[in-house]
């Protein structure tokens, strides 16, 4: 049940961050000019990429920022704050948004050398879903025995997101095909507004992180 309830708190967060479909337009468009080897290839390693960032911010994020002296609190208000105005951002303006995207994705480089660089940071992976897993990997319960069950829910939840990045973005001109530019503003919409509510919900529970020991009786 743990597992399930990590895996069901993080899925919605990766998938609504990443909008693949909407992801996969951009793809498409990148690609247009390779042959249909070089784009399953390169989705692929997209997939494959943004596992290993979703996994390294769940897993060692919060971690890192621990190091730098950055307290569960801020993070989950600076976080919170991010996914929020991210989220707000597409809800308003997906266009710009997306537009913003693919400028960044106009890169002449070979095959390979834009797989991770733009096609997973900042197209795919960028700084809003490495937020979202910082955050989601910051509430992690302490050593014991709810602690495997959590990793086991979000790292699964990172593996569908990532199989989920495969999957449309080797589909990516099918998926063109059959959806027009204004479907895909109306499913991003929609993905931006319960990314809102997470983003929110996070942020809440960073505020209360940090009024709780000013409410308590002195």
């Amino acid at each position: 049940m743990q597992a399930a309830n990590a895996f069901l708190t993080a899925f919605p967060a990766f998938i609504s961050i990443i909008n693949p479909i909407s992801a996969s337009f951009i793809f498409h468009a990148r690609t247009s000019d390779r042959s249909e080897e070089e784009r399953r290839m390169l989705a692929r390693k997209v997939g494959v990429f943004s596992f290993v960032v979703l996994i390294g911010a769940l897993w060692a994020g919060s971690n890192v920022l621990s190091f730098f002296g950055v307290s569960l609190a801020a993070l989950r208000v600076a976080g919170g704050l991010v996914v929020a105005l991210n989220a707000w951002e597409t809800l308003t303006a997906p266009e710009r948004r997306e537009a913003r995207k693919q400028e960044q994705g106009a890169s002449r480089e070979g095959a390979s050398a834009i797989a991770f660089y733009p096609l997973t940071m900042p197209l795919t992976t960028g700084p809003g879903t490495i937020s979202v897993a910082v955050a989601l990997g910051a509430t992690k319960p302490p050593i014991g025995p709810a602690l495997p069950p959590f990793l086991a829910g979000v790292s699964a939840a990172a593996a569908l997101a990532a199989v989920t990045v495969w999957a449309t973005f080797t589909f990516a001109g099918r998926v063109q095909s059959r959806l027009n530019p204004s479907v895909v503003r109306t499913i991003t919409r929609l993905f931006a507004f319960l990314l809102l509510c997470i983003g929110t919900q996070i942020l809440i529970h960073g505020v209360e992180d940090v009024l709780r020991p000013m409410l308590k009786p002195g």
